[in-house]
């Protein structure tokens, strides 16, 4: 019987951080399914995400919940301002080129963090969601639950956004097929912006949320960077339902896999799946 709760205990914890993850994927399939860009300093936009909530509480005394709104304008503005700066001049190149620019943008950014906050582990001290909750005889974190049903939310009104307004279609558009969209009048370029901004607010909202319950450092965005790939990857490059349904067997994985064969196996059991996904469907399983 104890095993039985204790195994439902850690399904839970697992689809409670498949949400928090799927924020996390959403902004990066958008950027890839606009923008045919596969983001690496994501993870980076993250850990800045963690440490604007950090400082926001520390000087400010701003709860990470009641800073999110604040992350999610300034992310997303910073998000366009990057992109034009550093990413629209090489669009029009290679692939490569393109990699190497993100790529390069995350080790620059993750380096800067380390001079300004040191390698030290850091974690806001004062939340307002505290304690845990028991349901079901399960003992649910208040701050897991009220992040990842944030994280869900957020994740959930991207989408409505996609597909009931008339920039999110036009953002579809311009995913379909650019060139066709330049001729009926859509501005590609301001897509690609909007689109970049849009995926780098959703990195710093989940940072935000993340970090209610998870240490903060220079180099915590790499773990998360590597499974939100590998969320996207799984449910599809470029849909926004299948990055959430990537981001919660993700979750899952990782939770069973930490629970049934050992912590330091969860990873090779979250690739594994990723990758037998991947070989039997490489489109993965939303993709078109």
């Amino acid at each position: 019987m104890n095993w039985t709760s204790d195994l439902m205990q850690v399904i839970v914890n697992g689809l409670l951080m498949g949400m928090v993850y799927s924020l996390i994927a959403t902004g990066l399939t958008l950027i890839w399914g606009v923008m045919d860009l596969a983001n690496f300093a994501h993870g980076e936009f993250l850990m800045l995400g963690m440490y604007f909530a950090y400082w926001m509480s520390t000087i400010f005394q701003m709860d990470p919940f009641t800073s999110l709104p604040l992350a999610a304008i300034l992310f997303f503005v910073a998000g366009q301002g990057v992109y034009r700066i550093a990413v629209k001049p090489v669009m029009k190149s290679s692939d490569l080129s393109r990699i190497l620019v993100t790529f390069g943008l995350g080790i620059i950014i993750s380096n800067v963090a380390l001079f300004l906050w040191t390698p030290n582990f850091r974690s806001v001290s004062d939340t307002v969601l505290k304690g845990t909750v028991t349901l079901g005889g399960l003992r649910l974190p208040v701050a897991k639950i009220a992040a990842s049903c944030a994280s869900l939310m957020a994740s959930l009104g991207l989408y409505l956004f996609l597909l009931k307004t008339r920039i999110g279609r036009a953002l579809q558009a311009v995913s379909m097929d650019p060139e066709a969209a330049v001729l009926v009048g859509i501005d590609s370029e301001k897509m690609f912006a909007i689109a970049f901004g849009l995926g780098i607010g959703c990195a710093g909202v989940a940072g935000c949320v993340l970090a209610n319950f998870s240490y903060v450092s220079p180099t915590v965005g790499s773990v998360f960077s590597l499974l939100a790939f590998a969320s996207v990857a799984l449910g599809g490059f470029g849909s926004v339902p299948g990055a959430l349904l990537g981001a919660l067997i993700i979750g899952l994985a990782e939770a069973l896999g930490g629970f049934l064969i050992g912590p330091a196996y969860k990873y090779v059991v979250v690739f594994g799946i990723y990758l037998l996904v991947i070989i039997a469907r490489p489109k993965g399983l939303m993709g078109w």
